[in-house]
């Protein structure tokens, strides 16, 4: 029987609120991966919507985690990054140089900002640092306004072309990401999806736009999509696989439950979609 994989996500841990890391460990380990957590930080609950949260900053911690593990030869065969701060950026790239299996891929999901505008908390030099991730991704995975900070241009969000798409994903190369998942792309008002692109070729997947929105979406789909590149899937059929799981899991979550989606209930959905697609493979 062959050794599982193991990824490494590396992202906050919001105690309440499905996303960032509750949400990686639960899906990558239903892709039959082993994911390991490194938090970033500890927050009592996400953000967005909220009255208040508490923030324990862990970047302190990150070095003595790397020496462990050093010290002790774990090294992982994937990262997968989320929402972390300026100062971790160094401390990650150095886990990753030196924690990594050979061939280890890199995911970076630069989950800073949304609908135009940075996160709170982020200042207008943050997408450069940011960057330096991007930089050295196996896999980049950002929506449409990440994408344009990190280029240092204005988020455009609606009345663009294919023409755009191309120059926006050129441009992500050009920062030295190998292959670039671009979510939130649209030419048509009731259609929603992905640009992939290896450098290359340039597909599309889309799924029909719902009308509901929620926290944790991103996360979802990139935490499906580490998991099922992983299992062996291709970039394109990773992104229209973790876009079904994330339709299915916004379908399932009832208007009460405003602060994420409910994920859970679209596990069978992954399970079953993924042990398909590899025993296709296979």
């Amino acid at each position: 029987m062959d050794t599982p994989k193991r990824l490494l996500t590396i992202q906050d841990v919001s105690c309440v609120g499905q996303c960032s890391a509750t949400v990686a460990l639960p899906l990558v380990s239903a892709c039959g991966v082993e994911c390991a957590a490194l938090p970033s930080a500890v927050l009592s609950n996400h953000t967005g919507g909220f009255k208040s949260w508490t923030f324990r900053d862990l970047t302190e911690d990150m070095s003595g985690i790397e020496a462990e593990w050093l010290k002790q030869g774990i090294s992982f065969d994937a990262f997968y990054t989320g929402y972390v701060c300026e100062p971790q950026i160094g401390p990650i790239l150095s886990i990753m140089d030196r924690c990594a299996a050979p061939g280890a891929l890199r995911f970076v999901d630069p989950a800073m900002a949304d609908n135009g505008r940075l996160y709170a908390g982020f200042g207008p030099d943050f997408p450069a640092k940011m960057a330096r991730l991007c930089a050295g991704a196996d896999y980049v995975l950002p929506n449409l306004t990440e994408a344009a900070l990190l280029l240092g241009r204005e988020p455009v969000l609606e009345g663009y072309g294919e023409k755009f798409v191309e120059e926006t994903v050129r441009g992500l190369h050009g920062l030295g990401a190998k292959n670039v998942v671009l979510t939130g792309v649209s030419f048509d008002p009731g259609l929603l999806g992905t640009a992939v692109s290896d450098g290359k070729s340039l597909q599309y997947d889309f799924n029909k736009r719902l009308a509901a929105m929620s926290h944790g979406t991103g996360d979802v789909f990139a935490s499906v999509f580490a998991g099922a590149v992983m299992r062996g899937l291709s970039a394109l059929d990773a992104s229209a696989l973790a876009a079904d799981v994330v339709c299915a899991s916004i379908e399932a979550t009832p208007p009460s439950h405003w602060y994420g989606v409910c994920f859970e209930r679209a596990l069978p959905l992954l399970v079953s979609r993924l042990g398909g697609a590899c025993a296709a493979q296979g």
